[in-house]
């Protein structure tokens, strides 16, 4: 029975999975050993490797970003963030603070699964 039901779990978790658009810019994400298969995000916030953020090819600074989470209800809203494996890590910072001055809860971090060395 437990085989039955984890199959169906397996199975649906498969299906329904879509990790992050194939849009938007290229960003070399970095790898992680314990990297999970996530359902498809509701926003994606793209961070190159220069620390620019990106919304759907349209870039924001902090002030715009922040005002753009505030329109779009900030406590229901689900924001992945697919930041460049060579973006600064205090860019992905400031990122991360104006989403929860926006009132952004629900915040991810993309990445890869690491190849197997």
């Amino acid at each position: 029975m437990i085989d039955i039901m984890l199959f169906l779990l397996v199975f649906f978790i498969m299906v329904t999975i879509h990790m992050i658009p194939d849009k938007g810019m290229p960003a070399q994400m970095p790898g992680s050993s314990t990297a999970q298969e996530l359902p498809k995000p509701k926003l994606v916030i793209n961070l190159n490797a220069q620390g620019e953020a990106e919304i759907e090819g349209k870039t924001y600074g902090r002030a715009a970003l922040e005002e753009y989470l505030r329109q779009h209800d900030p406590e229901h809203l689900q924001i992945t963030i697919a930041a460049d494996k060579h973006a600064d890590v205090q860019a992905l910072v400031h990122v991360m603070d104006t989403c929860r001055k926006a009132g952004v809860t629900a915040i991810g971090l993309a990445s890869r699964p690491e190849e197997a060395r």
